[in-house]
This record gives structure tokens, C-alpha cells and sequence, in this order.
């Protein structure tokens, strides 16, 4: 028996041997039981679920100060977001410039791989495209790796922090709306969503919105998210199927 957790965006699960049966069986049943309740009150559930992530309780954030508090060493630091690979113009870039950055406000649902929906989030940030502008990814970098904060409660193939990636032409695309978020609902980022960044991909299942991301970097070739590596029925191209995604 192994125990894995549901990413950074996900519930708390069980990884045995027979994780893809115990995991579908799971899944249809919290459908089952969503879709059985009156909308009201099926929506209420939803936005009551706990959050959880794969990420030890090591540090935390304060947007005040823009500084990291590491629990164990008992020391804090200015965050900053590193940005690099194959980029021409590699950075490292202070909270209050990314606060800086052109701000976009949008409302998202999210869709979790286990089949609920949580609707209606508003999240602030800056696209991507501002970080490729400001880096200048160089030719044949194809692909952005996103890697988190701390230290993930195991490491599936060695992997012991979240990683996720995902192709640069969609995290440019408008169409999209891939966000890197430093807001919620009107207010800073809160720890257990992801503080002090993270990814919103919307039309992705929320596994692929990484959380706490410190560092991005720009390679040729895709890489396995944490997700996928920890669980490999679930592949690295994560789409939300195109019955769950409302029309606008």
C-alpha cells in the first residue's frame, strides 16, 4: 500500500496497487452523490469541500510583507518568482512586481479530475504572456515547467516537490485564460489556494493548476506533472471534458 495525496488543487486519496479502480469507483460514487442533491444545495457542498494539498505544512506566506516564513529553519526571506531555461533574458521577480504586472480580473470554474466543479471563482493576476515578454523565451522552447514551494508528502519518482507543465502556445493562447493568480475573491491569495502564485488553467482539470510557484522554466521538451508521476493513469494533457465546460 502506498499513500499519495490529491495534488495541490485536489483531495486526499489513497494510491495502492489498484489506485485506477479504487480511485474510479470513488469518483463516480462523490459524482453519484453530487448529482443526486437539489442544485442549491449540491453547489453549497461544493464550495464547502476542505481543501488539501500534497505539500508539507514547511512555510507560509505574508502578502504584507511579501516574505516567506519557514517553519523548521524559524527564518523568513522576500519571495520571489525565478524565471528561466531557454530564455534569452532570465529574471527573478520581487511580489510587489508581479503586483506591478498589467492586473486581468476573470471568473473561472474549477473541475476536479474526482468529477465535481466548483463555479464562478474570481480570480486577479497577470497572463502569462507578460512573463514570456519580459524573459524572452528563446526558439524552441515549447514548453513552461511550473515548480512549487517546499516539499511534497512523498516523491513519486524521486519528484519531491509539485511540478506541472504545460505548452507555452496554450498558456499564451486568450482563448484560455490561463492566469497566474495573486487574488481571490477580491483579496490576497490565501495560503491553502496557493499563495503567494499560482497557475489557473481553466479548461484543464485542476491538477494541472499548480500552486505556491516559485519557479518557471522554459524547456524544448514536456516533462510529467507531480500528478501524473504519483498517479499514471491520469495523463500530462489534462483537458476538462467538453460536457462539463459551460458555454459563455
Amino acid at each position: 500500500m502506498k499513500q499519495e495525496t490529491l495534488p495541490s488543487t485536489g483531495l486526499a486519496v489513497s494510491t495502492p496497487r489498484n489506485f485506477g479502480r479504487r480511485m474510479a469507483l470513488r469518483a463516480l460514487g462523490i459524482a453519484g452523490l453530487l448529482a443526486s442533491l437539489p442544485s442549491s444545495v449540491r453547489a453549497y457542498f461544493v464550495r464547502s469541500l476542505p481543501v488539501r494539498t500534497v505539500e508539507k505544512e514547511t512555510f507560509l506566506f505574508d502578502p504584507a510583507s511579501g516574505s516567506l516564513s519557514w517553519k523548521k529553519e524559524r527564518r523568513s526571506e522576500p519571495y520571489r518568482l525565478a524565471v528561466g531555461g531557454m530564455a534569452a533574458d532570465p529574471v527573478e521577480l520581487s511580489y510587489a512586481e508581479l503586483l506591478a504586472l498589467p492586473r486581468v480580473s476573470q471568473t473561472s470554474d474549477l473541475h476536479c479530475v474526482e468529477g465535481w466543479s466548483v463555479k464562478d471563482i474570481v480570480w486577479e493576476g497577470f497572463r502569462f504572456s507578460e512573463i514570456a515578454r519580459i524573459t524572452r523565451p528563446l526558439p524552441g522552447a515549447r514548453y513552461a515547467v511550473f515548480h512549487s514551494l517546499g516539499e511534497t508528502s512523498s516523491a513519486p519518482r524521486g519528484q519531491g516537490h509539485y511540478i506541472e507543465c504545460l505548452p507555452v502556445e496554450s498558456l499564451v493562447d486568450p482563448a484560455r485564460e490561463c492566469l497566474l493568480a495573486l487574488a481571490l475573491n477580491g483579496k490576497p491569495l490565501p495560503h491553502d489556494h496557493g499563495a503567494p502564485l499560482r497557475l489557473v488553467a481553466p479548461l484543464d482539470l485542476a491538477y494541472k493548476s499548480i500552486k505556491y510557484v516559485r519557479r518557471i522554466d522554459f524547456v524544448a521538451e514536456p516533462v510529467s506533472g507531480w500528478w501524473t508521476l504519483a498517479n499514471p493513469i491520469y495523463p500530462a494533457d489534462a483537458p476538462v471534458p467538453a460536457s462539463r465546460l459551460r458555454r459563455k
